[in-house]
């Protein structure tokens, strides 16, 4: 595919579909800046969580709501990839930890932290040659992209993917604890009161269940 204009490129789907792998291999085809929008929420669970406003299950709501005006996320790029940045900081060891993942459900749920985070969101995209994955990039953040994608895939095959990953990085895991938990986070992302995971009239609906990434990509292009 050639574009003869930068665009937005959305990127929406399921957990453990790979698309944050697909958003980034399109970018790096493409020249594109990849914004993962998943790192802006671990960011700002990180500031919440060193104030102690946040813990697994519960979240002072009130008190970060407060904190929003003065947090601000963006990204830098690096030889070793896309680098989060809260406040000038590099964050991006720090958010991919335990401690965020437990909290950061709860600090995505909060309504007044979504609208903060699409401002940011579509700041980043004035300028076009962006490609960004999430769940609501396509319908709430980007109505307007010119590229939508969703991205969907068999319960099965994405918890087998998960249990994969997993086990090359050496961390034990159980294969029915893992399909659970995406059955739980699928139910979650699409009933969730703000901006739940929708297909977008206009997407172009990619189920990867049996492809290759290099099948994907000619898929795309």
């Amino acid at each position: 595919m050639e574009l003869k204009k930068r665009i937005v490129i959305a990127v929406d789907g399921f957990s453990s579909c790979g698309k944050s792998s697909y958003a980034k291999l399109i970018a790096h085809e493409l020249n594109y800046l990849y914004l993962d929008s998943g790192a802006m929420y671990r960011a700002v669970a990180l500031y919440a969580m060193r104030r102690e406003l946040v813990r697994p299950g519960n979240a002072e709501v009130d008190e970060v709501v407060k904190l929003l005006p003065e947090i601000n996320v963006s990204f830098t790029r690096s030889t070793g990839g896309l680098i989060t940045l809260l406040n000038g900081e590099n964050v991006e060891k720090e958010i991919r930890g335990a401690g965020v993942s437990s909290i950061v459900s709860e600090i995505s749920k909060i309504k007044d932290v979504r609208k903060h985070l699409v401002k940011l969101q579509r700041k980043m995209g004035e300028e076009k040659g962006i490609v960004m994955d999430g769940r609501d990039i396509g319908t709430v953040v980007f109505p307007d992209a010119e590229i939508k994608i969703y991205m969907q895939a068999d319960l099965e095959v994405r918890a087998r993917r998960r249990f994969d990953e997993l086990k090359q990085k050496g961390i034990a895991s159980d294969l029915d604890d893992i399909r659970k938990n995406i059955q739980e986070r699928d139910y979650q992302d699409m009933h969730r009161t703000e901006s739940p995971l929708l297909l977008a009239e206009d997407a172009h609906v990619l189920d990867n269940s049996h492809m290759t990434f290099v099948e994907q990509m000619s898929w795309f292009f």
